[in-house]
């Protein structure tokens, strides 16, 4: 193991993670908290809004988290770095594949949160750990990081998979943790951005949309994948009222024109 420069690459990647956290999901809860909340009122899955106290909370946990997501790359990328498959010319494999990882990615990825989330719901597991995330009944863009210690670690285990497993260009597996992070604070948004009747196109059956996550948080059960429903639609756990819930809130749009 190569300790050389890990205290140096920890510094860097909390900064640029800390610098993520509260600007992207700053700007979202800016926009759609403050700027934009009447006139995307019609887009609001729960016509409550949490209050400070839960931002407050979910702030604290994101921290935490944030300094537990530095550990396990700075781990992976430096003290580890010569046990993982991770290169540094872009195009070693030439560019197909470099963009072809990108998907790649995403599936390992949405595989590896869909079984972990279920395993998460285990009564004791539960209990103890993803509890925390579920205080936030009614998420907000801050609620994106807000997990238990515990469950930051298993949820920061994505860096060490696809690290120790797919050969990746570190530029790219920088853009993908970017890109999930804006997905993340687009799960918990509380408002639903993509258009009527996506959820009845054939790409839209198998995206998760912020209805599908934002139900999740309400409800507790069902609604388990990250970037798909692949794996509900598979294993039976996408919730029955998702295709009527998303039509609601996004049919709003359209009776108030109507109207």
């Amino acid at each position: 193991m190569n300790w050389e420069g890990f205290g140096e690459r920890w510094i860097r990647v909390a900064e640029i993670t800390t610098f993520r956290y509260f600007f992207i999901a700053g700007l979202a809860f800016f926009i759609f908290y403050f700027l934009l909340k009447n006139v995307l009122a019609s887009r609001r899955m729960q016509d409550k809004f949490p209050g400070i106290k839960h931002y407050s909370r979910d702030i604290l946990f994101s921290l935490i988290t944030i300094l537990i997501f530095a550990t396990m790359a700075a781990l992976v990328f430096t003290a580890l770095r010569d046990y993982t498959n991770l290169f540094l010319p872009w195009d070693k494999y030439g560019s197909v594949y470099y963009f072809l990882t990108f998907p790649l990615m995403l599936l390992i990825h949405d595989a590896y949160f869909y079984w972990m989330h279920r395993l998460m719901h285990q009564p004791n597991l539960f209990r103890y750990i993803h509890r925390v995330h579920h205080l936030s009944t009614n998420p907000s863009p801050w609620t994106a990081y807000a997990f238990h210690p515990l469950e930051a670690i298993i949820e920061a285990g994505i860096i060490p998979v696809i690290a120790f497993t797919l050969p990746v260009n570190f530029s790219a597996f920088a853009l993908f943790l970017l890109f999930q992070f804006f997905y993340n604070v687009y799960g918990h948004l509380g408002y639903e951005l993509f258009p009527a009747r996506f959820n009845k196109t054939w790409i839209g059956r198998w995206v998760n949309t912020g209805t599908a996550h934002n139900q999740h948080h309400q409800f507790f059960h069902g609604n388990y994948g990250l970037y798909t429903l692949i794996w509900d639609r598979m294993f039976g756990t996408l919730r029955k009222d998702y295709d009527a819930k998303f039509d609601q809130v996004t049919g709003k749009e359209l009776i108030m024109k109507n109207d």
